[in-house]
């Protein structure tokens, strides 16, 4: 692909060749974040620009707080993989996404740097008036791919970025003790669970039986709201929390 002007004025352009035409002229509402999850940020950074790997995002963070932008933003980037929200498939075609350089999981999730998240803040914050991305619509990978994905992970400073104004937060809950459900689990305490979670966006199905899947659907809300404890049980913290951030969405309250 040949060179691009940015749409931020903070990057610099390096081009991927790795996109698309975003389906049925969708402009993009949200912001997907990722870690890179690669020993190293260079090597993370050839990987998306390779047409080998057939990925791709349309920023690219270094640790250093420099920021590159791989794919224009009126384009759809390969970044979201098998994923859903709110009922819908194609994540790609809805979003903007970012990859922050950091080992992840597989390097030991090391901190992210304070200058990486001052940039992160500045880029999603341009990105949020640009586009009129909601607060709720700035997601974390393993939201929109739970069991599957696990990024930006547990360490990723989700309530940082809400105090700068990017993102929907509430403090969470206490872990205390109480009544709890888990895998195995049945009944309308579970069903209600279910249905909660997908008002608020996640693909988690309706069965009033709690699987794997639910698990798995839990998981990725504690990792992004709850992350002091991802354990897949629904503790009273983890159900007290997300009832309280569906009651300050704009839709329900």
């Amino acid at each position: 692909m040949i060179s691009f002007e940015a749409d931020y004025a903070g990057a610099c352009v390096r081009p991927s060749p790795n996109h698309g035409e975003r389906a049925d002229g969708r402009r993009p509402d949200m912001i997907l974040l990722h870690y890179t999850g690669m020993p190293t940020p260079d090597g993370a950074l050839d990987w998306l620009c390779s047409a080998e790997s057939q990925v791709s995002s349309h920023y690219f963070v270094h640790e250093n707080g420099e920021v590159i932008q791989l794919v224009p933003e009126g384009r759809r980037a390969w970044h979201a993989g098998k994923s859903s929200w709110h009922g819908e498939s194609d994540i790609n075609s809805l979003s903007i996404g970012i990859e922050i350089a950091n080992a992840g999981h597989p390097g030991g999730l090391p901190d992210y740097p304070k200058e990486q998240i001052a940039a992160v803040i500045e880029l999603c914050r341009d990105c949020v008036k640009r586009w009129s991305i909601a607060p709720e619509r700035v997601l974390g990978h393993s939201d929109v791919a739970p069991i599957r994905k696990v990024d930006p992970g547990e360490k990723f400073p989700w309530a940082e970025l809400h105090r700068a104004g990017i993102g929907h937060w509430v403090e969470p809950a206490t872990i205390t003790g109480g009544r709890f459900f888990q895998r195995g689990d049945s009944g309308q305490p579970v069903e209600a669970l279910q249905s909660m979670l997908s008002l608020y966006g996640y693909g988690t199905e309706i069965t009033a039986h709690f699987s794997e899947k639910t698990a798995g659907d839990v998981e990725a809300f504690q990792r992004h709201f709850r992350p002091e404890r991802i354990d897949g049980i629904a503790d009273f913290s983890t159900i007290d929390t997300l009832h309280r951030l569906l009651s300050a969405l704009p839709r329900y309250s």
